[in-house]
């Protein structure tokens, strides 16, 4: 597998009030950043992109056999925190880029962490020299590249950044992965911080 190397939907999914428009009502627009979304056909069809992934991702947490109710809650709890974060949009220097980027992410984060897709590969590694200390990546085509990390019970979501060589993926609290062939530098999150080189141990 070759690695890549190369963002308002409400708590509710709805549909697009007209093709080419977001996927709510722009009359009751109530933030600066949902009158740009309104503005803007890029980031409306961002929007409405999003809001197709959540209410995908909550069937598919609808269809668990055990912690349904659990993982729905988690989805919604977690878009309420994104909206509130892509509101802030307005502090940034560039406020469209910064909402861009924020949908992007939402988007790339729900398709990894709910399988949403077909992935394009799914690479284990071997870390620390230790085939025991695995750390499986499992590869999605979004928009922006996103990768889900899997390593014990953990299951977190980064998103390929921009390096001079190799891929590099980018997750919260300091994790990443940085892929040159079949080798890889990962870094474990933040208090630990632990930073290991490993092999490729397989992939399909």
């Amino acid at each position: 597998m070759r690695p890549h190397v190369c963002v308002t939907a409400f708590l509710f999914a709805s549909p697009a009030f007209a093709q080419d428009g977001p996927s709510f009502d722009c009359s009751k627009a109530g933030s600066d950043a949902e009158r740009l979304v309104c503005a803007d056909a890029d980031l409306a069809r961002l929007d409405r992109q999003l809001s197709d992934r959540f209410a995908a991702a909550i069937d598919v947490a609808r269809g668990l056999e055990v912690g349904a109710q659990t993982a729905e809650d988690e989805i919604r709890a977690t878009q309420r925190g994104w909206i509130s974060g892509r509101d802030e949009c307005w502090k940034a220097d560039d406020l469209r880029s910064c909402m861009a980027d924020a949908y992007l992410r939402r988007e790339g984060d729900l398709v990894a962490r709910w399988m949403l897709e077909d992935p394009t590969g799914t690479s284990f590694w071997a870390c620390g020299g230790n085939p025991a200390n695995e750390v499986a990546t499992t590869f999605f085509d979004t928009e922006l590249p996103s990768v889900r990390f899997e390593r014990g019970d953990s299951i977190t979501t980064g998103f390929l950044s921009s390096t001079a060589s190799g891929a590099r993926y980018d997750a919260d609290f300091g994790r990443y992965i940085w892929i040159k062939g079949e080798e890889a530098e990962y870094r474990d999150p933040d208090p630990d911080g632990a930073l290991y080189s490993c092999v490729l141990a397989g992939s399909n």
